[in-house]
């Protein structure tokens, strides 16, 4: 790199910064690496990060400006490597490198690995194993352990093959550049750590989000899975608004954070029914409440039944008791008991049927409702109507079965939901 050591100073301190603004993890990762090659003029170089749960470095990016590849970070292709275990048989690998750099936390610079792995324990079979695949020659290395403002080793920096500014001839690591790449893999680490402390707040929200849509949704079978149908059918239209190269939305174009805004709105957007009653929610039925008052009209039918069949048996004592003794009256009261018995049960099944509220109600089912609710039956000597004034009101629903007080409730989980979300 050219420049003088000030130079690069300098330019590890406008480095710093901006690790420190990016957020996204591909993308810092992706930096860290472009910035240490950069800084001490490396052909390639790996970054590996610490998996504290199964005790290994996992591979995440790697960069070969010789064989022109890049994996990992946010180029789309995933690296095909394995985990670098940091034990074994319950001891600390300190035979690879990398492993050796994280467990010992110290600065790991060999100038030429194929001469190294002659005098120290290093094991180099995959750096030589690389060589041979691909044709490379694998020299210098210098491997930098990333540590936290908490001391801890989240990671390690592995650079490849340093070069010569004028002739390109590889080279060892110059301590210049040791003593940069040891800066530079300190402020990465605090960024990164820093990064994953917002994704790790951000996946809390989300996750809070999410189950709080699943709660909403387990309340209401009826609305199930629609939270959900609303937040992909939102990032599928979003997405492709993005795409649009022509037509009404050819200059719109959301960021990354308002794809971000869209998702998490999509997700909160029925936040507001976790105050809406069940019953308003999944009111399958015109007299469903805390549950369906059809059965209610039922029993009271039962009765009405009960009641007609009691006054026929009732006006045929009093008939034989003054003597009567006319079989053709017997049989006019038998004809129409019967009849009012199948008036009474046809009308029963007329308003099980609208409960339902699946047909549109006409003027002539209302009228036949307000027929059949005018209409009284004896009680303990107690005259009582067949249905009350509420059964009338929501049986008369014309379309579904949601009264003008339930709809009312359901759109104001509108309101409740900005309210929510402006807390």
């Amino acid at each position: 790199m050219a420049g003088s050591y000030a130079d690069n100073l300098d330019r590890l301190l406008t480095i710093g910064t901006a690790l420190s603004s990016e957020r996204n993890l591909d993308k810092l990762l992706e930096m860290i690496l472009d910035v240490a090659r950069e800084l001490t003029i490396a052909d390639a170089g790996t970054l590996y990060l610490v998996n504290e749960a199964n005790k290994v470095l996992d591979f995440k990016i790697a960069h070969n400006d010789t064989l022109g590849t890049r994996e990992g970070g946010t180029s789309g292709i995933e690296p095909n490597v394995s985990p670098v275990p940091l034990e074994k048989d319950g001891e600390p690998n300190l035979s690879n490198v990398s492993a050796y750099a994280a467990n010992t936390s110290e600065l790991v610079n060999i100038p030429d690995v194929y001469e190294e792995d002659k005098s120290t324990g290093f094991d180099f079979v995959g750096p030589r194993k690389y060589d041979k695949d691909f044709g490379y020659r694998t020299k210098s290395m210098l491997c930098v352990p990333m540590r936290n403002h908490e001391d801890e080793i989240i990671g390690v920096l592995q650079l490849i093959n340093a070069k010569d500014e004028e002739s390109g001839e590889l080279i060892p690591f110059a301590d210049e550049y040791v003593a940069l790449s040891e800066s530079l893999a300190s402020q990465a680490a605090v960024a990164l750590t820093n990064a994953k402390l917002i994704n790790d707040l951000k996946e809390l929200f989300d996750s809070f989000i999410k189950s709080t849509a699943g709660a909403i949704e387990r309340k209401s079978p009826y609305t199930g899975g629609h939270i959900r149908r609303v937040a992909m059918l939102t990032m599928m239209i979003a997405n492709k608004v993005n795409e649009m190269t022509e037509g009404p939305f050819a200059d719109v174009h959301f960021s990354e954070d308002e794809l971000e805004e869209i998702r998490i709105a999509a997700w909160m957007h029925d936040i507001g029914k976790i105050t809406t009653p069940v019953h308003v929610v999944d009111k399958a039925t015109k007299l469903e409440a805390i549950f369906d008052r059809i059965d209610l009209i039922r029993t009271r039918f039962d009765v009405i039944f009960r009641e007609r069949e009691k006054e026929a048996l009732q006006e045929k004592v009093d008939f034989l008791s003054n003597g009567g003794i006319d079989p053709a009256k017997l049989q006019a009261i038998d004809e129409a008991l019967q009849k009012d018995l199948v008036q009474i049960s046809d009308d029963l099944d007329f308003l099980v049927l609208v409960n339902q509220g699946g047909e549109f109600m006409g003027d002539e089912k209302i009228d036949r409702l307000h027929n059949i609710a005018e209409q009284t039956f004896i009680v303990n000597g107690e005259a009582r109507l067949y249905l009350t004034e509420n059964e009338v009101y929501n049986l008369g629903i014309k379309k579904g079965t949601l009264n003008n007080e339930d709809r009312k409730k359901i759109e104001e989980h509108a309101l409740v939901s900005i309210e929510m979300l402006r807390e």
